[in-house]
């Protein structure tokens, strides 16, 4: 029996997508979403993470806010972790960061990315089914939970909390 070598072992594996969002929000706590011109619906300033180039999901989720939205962030702490099935596509694992409270003048400071960017608004938590329906939505609502809890993160399938 012959074995394998290394990269022949690896190519074989399962794959997985994984993306990177930041949660940032106004004082009213009303949530910053972005409006994708290659797709219907809205979303949270994030991307695929180029794991390809050593980029972790952090770092994604940092660089794709600076990319879209034109704001260069700290980003904060871990709220959430989803994996999200699919039956077109390989799985995706997808992580949530606080991207903080902004200020006025970093709203007034956003500068969309036209290549992919139409839009942006901020939504209020009773607004969200409207504006993110599917995974991303329960994902926004479980870190929002966690922010005002001050629990752990939330590891969460198709958007919904682990029991």
């Amino acid at each position: 029996m012959t074995t394998p070598d290394y990269a022949t072992y690896i190519a074989g594996l399962p794959r997985v997508l994984v993306g990177a969002a930041a949660l940032l929000r106004d004082t009213e706590g009303r949530v910053l979403l972005v409006e994708p011109n290659y797709r219907d619906g809205w979303a949270l300033p994030g991307g695929t993470v180029e794991s390809d180039d050593g980029e972790t999901p952090r770092q994604g989720a940092h660089r794709e806010t600076l990319e879209e939205i034109g704001l260069d962030l700290e980003i904060g702490r871990l709220l959430a972790v989803d994996w999200v099935p699919a039956t077109t596509r390989p799985p995706i694992v997808s992580y949530l960061y606080d991207g903080g409270v902004l200020s006025e003048d970093q709203f007034k400071a956003i500068r969309l990315q036209e290549e992919e960017l139409l839009s942006w608004r901020l939504v209020a938590r009773e607004e969200f089914p409207e504006y993110l329906p599917g995974s991303l939505g329960g994902r926004v609502l479980a870190s929002l939970d966690v922010l005002a809890s001050g629990a752990g993160t939330v590891e969460l399938e198709n958007g919904r909390p682990v029991a």
